[in-house]
């Protein structure tokens, strides 16, 4: 099945799980900037990842003016973020972000990425830090909050290939 690999990506996570998809399936690769400019009536299955911030998926706008186009396509869609993947906000998430019917069909992912500060846009960097002290000053933190102002005080990473193996499960059904 002839595959694309569509990522957005603003620190490296998304781009790193595109890469690792892309190779075990030998599908080809190309950041959401250079696909907006290609033909892809080619493929027979688009993959596209972005990354996820505050329950919302950056760009999934596009893929979403694209569902009726590519109708006779397989559509797989994943996002990355910094939480683990036993976080209870993230199906919610996913509900919202993406329509019934395609949250339905089991084409639809959640990648654990992690935090790189250095490498994050300046106004997702204050975000970041706004949101971190908002939760330091907060008083009576709940053991969720504290276990929160840990893992966002330093960037880290959580990435593992081994949460592709559901997004490869997808494309072979």
């Amino acid at each position: 099945m002839k595959t694309i690999v569509i990522y957005n990506s603003q620190t490296g996570f998304t781009k790193r799980y595109a890469e690792w998809i892309a190779q075990a399936t030998a599908a080809d690769c190309l950041a959401l900037a250079a696909a907006k400019r290609e033909n892809l009536d080619a493929y027979e299955a688009i993959i596209f990842g972005s990354w996820a911030c505050a329950g919302g998926i950056h760009k999934l706008g596009w893929l979403n003016a694209n569902l009726d186009k590519w109708a006779d396509k397989k559509l797989i869609a994943f996002c990355v973020g910094a939480s683990p993947i036993e976080s209870p906000d993230i199906a919610p998430a996913l509900r919202k972000n993406f329509p019934e019917p395609a949250f339905q069909k089991g084409n639809v992912f959640y990648c654990p990425g992690g935090l790189h500060y250095e490498k994050m846009s300046t106004p997702s960097r204050l975000m970041m830090k706004l949101f971190l002290k908002s939760l330091q000053a907060k008083k009576d933190k709940t053991q969720a909050e504290q276990e929160m102002i840990k893992m966002i005080s330093a960037s880290y990473d959580i990435s593992d290939r081994k949460y592709i193996e559901p997004i490869l499960e997808c494309l072979k059904r």
